[in-house]
């Protein structure tokens, strides 16, 4: 470690002073510098392009735990730990996220639905239970648009969105018929949202009924009865950013991000680190074969 702190700083300091200062001699670290670097030296070195390409494939925003499973899905066998020190090394570093906040408004006189999901935010197969929410973006001039969103609890695939400038009752049922005509449930799907006018509303009611679909809804002013679908909005918020150029150019980076790279091959936690497209796939595969 003194001999690589020399080498780091020799071009700002006398190398024979620092290595009196250090109590080691300048003969002995021009022998360390003619050393040949050690073979794990150098597969640190090679790690170290191939960690710093899954961080960037993942538009930096991969920890440590997601760049170990691109890692060892290529067929390397090393610990976590490595791959912390690596990172640390690079400078690689994914942000700190922030925690949610609650923006449900739900100051209306319309009908409300039970909570049948009942905070059970996980399903035994696709298309059984579904949470849909509507978050607010900005643009870089001020102004304010909703990105509604749908998401799968089998396997967190965002399978239906919306952007508009009006957070009304069309936004929502956008999203809702983009996900319906995109997965084609069967009846008995439950969809799960907050107590919002937009979803309380009779056209989206009417819409839910005419496929089939039970309505679920959180309890008045409790976020966490939705917090599946509060947690999707954080994760877009942190990995994507939440203020746009402008409207068009919000929708096609939210394209690239949601169906590109979420919906294909970010890994998420709760998959045992895969996407959810891949989970849908290997379990699909998985019940083929059991039948």
């Amino acid at each position: 470690m003194r001999y690589a702190f020399i080498e780091a700083e020799k071009a700002n300091e006398d190398v024979a002073w620092m290595c009196e200062r250090l109590g080691v001699s300048a003969s002995g670290f021009y022998a360390w510098r003619k050393r040949a670097p050690s073979t794990r030296a150098k597969k640190d070195e090679q790690l170290k392009v191939r960690i710093k390409a899954s961080f960037e494939a993942s538009r930096k925003t991969y920890g440590s735990p997601r760049v170990l499973e691109d890692l060892r899905e290529d067929g390397e066998r090393l610990g976590r730990n490595r791959v912390i020190r690596l990172m640390q090394e690079e400078g690689l570093q994914a942000r700190v996220r922030k925690r949610f906040k609650c923006t449900t408004m739900s100051d209306h006189d319309q009908t409300v639905a039970d909570n049948v999901l009942d905070r059970e935010f996980e399903a035994a197969a696709p298309n059984q239970r579904w949470v849909g929410d509507t978050t607010e973006m900005l643009t870089a001039g001020g102004g304010k648009f909703y990105l509604a969103a749908i998401v799968d609890l089998y396997s967190r695939f965002c399978v239906g969105w919306a952007v508009s400038a009006v957070n009304d009752r069309h936004l929502t049922m956008r999203a809702l018929e983009a996900a319906i005509r995109r997965r084609c449930p069967s009846a008995g799907l439950l969809h799960h949202s907050d107590q919002g006018s937009t979803y309380a509303s009779e056209d989206c009611q009417d819409l839910l009924a005419a496929n089939g679909i039970t309505c679920s809804m959180s309890r008045r002013g409790n976020c966490l009865d939705n917090a599946a679908m509060e947690s999707w909005f954080s994760t877009v918020k942190f990995e994507l950013g939440e203020t746009f150029e402008s409207i068009h150019r919000a929708k096609e980076q939210l394209f690239d991000y949601i169906e590109v790279f979420y919906n294909q091959r970010r890994r998420h936690s709760t998959l045992d680190y895969v996407s959810p497209a891949r989970y849908e796939r290997e379990r699909a595969t998985e019940n083929q074969m059991a039948a």
